[in-house]
């Protein structure tokens, strides 16, 4: 059995890799995430490149978080593999596309819903996975777009109140209480949930592992 690390505090990321029959061992990241977008906007700049796009960000963010816990997290010494993970929500406007993470508050989230309703945007989650042993390691996003119901503001006001909206990037789920508010999605829904199931297994056979190579025992004896 091939033993994954998983360097995120997202019960929906863990609940996603259990139920495909995956058993990871957590540990959470340091990253300063600001102060990393804030230095790749810098360096864009600096280069010309502009903003930096949001499948790129959430790229840079996975990637920091599973390098991080891999150098640091005592459990990176139980594990074969460390899987980094970062989602937002790009939604487009007349200013032009708005990324957005984790809302600040409940009155953010509550701003941002009254913008999302009855729109559509893309969640953009980046993978990182790499090999504990030789630090070996591949990437990519997966980017699914989404089609928000146009809520009432009473809606908006009672989930906001539920507290779900502040522990999500974008400021919903389609897998919890945000389920009903959520009308369609283009693309994998476990990507939009926190971590991208086929995305994964392509990243890992390009390691040279496969998926079923991390169920767990349980699940490889009933084969």
């Amino acid at each position: 059995m091939t033993t994954l690390l998983l360097a995120s505090a997202s019960p929906a990321r863990l609940s996603t890799l259990r139920s495909a029959g995956i058993e990871p061992l957590v540990a959470i990241s340091g990253v300063d995430e600001p102060a990393l977008l804030a230095a790749a906007a810098d360096d864009a700049a600096r280069s010309g490149r502009g903003a930096v796009p949001a499948a790129e960000q959430v790229l840079l963010l996975a990637r920091a978080k599973a390098r991080d816990v891999r150098a640091g997290a005592p459990e990176a010494g139980q594990a074969d593999l460390v899987l980094g993970c970062d989602s937002m929500l790009e939604l487009d406007g007349p200013g032009g596309p708005e990324v957005l993470g984790k809302p600040a508050d409940a009155a953010d989230a509550v701003a941002r819903w009254r913008r999302m309703r009855g729109r559509a945007g893309v969640l953009h989650t980046g993978h990182w996975i790499m090999r504990t042993g030789d630090a070996t390691e591949v990437g990519a996003t997966s980017s699914t777009v989404v089609r928000f119901a146009d809520l009432t503001d009473a809606e908006i006001d009672a989930y906001v109140a539920t507290g779900e909206p502040l522990a999500v990037a974008g400021a919903f789920t389609v897998d919890g209480i945000g389920g009903p508010f959520v009308t369609g999605i283009d693309g994998d829904y476990h990507g939009v949930v926190g971590v991208s199931l086929p995305l994964l297994r392509e990243l890992l056979a390009d390691l040279g592992v496969a998926i079923t190579d991390l169920w767990s025992p349980r699940l490889r004896a009933g084969r």
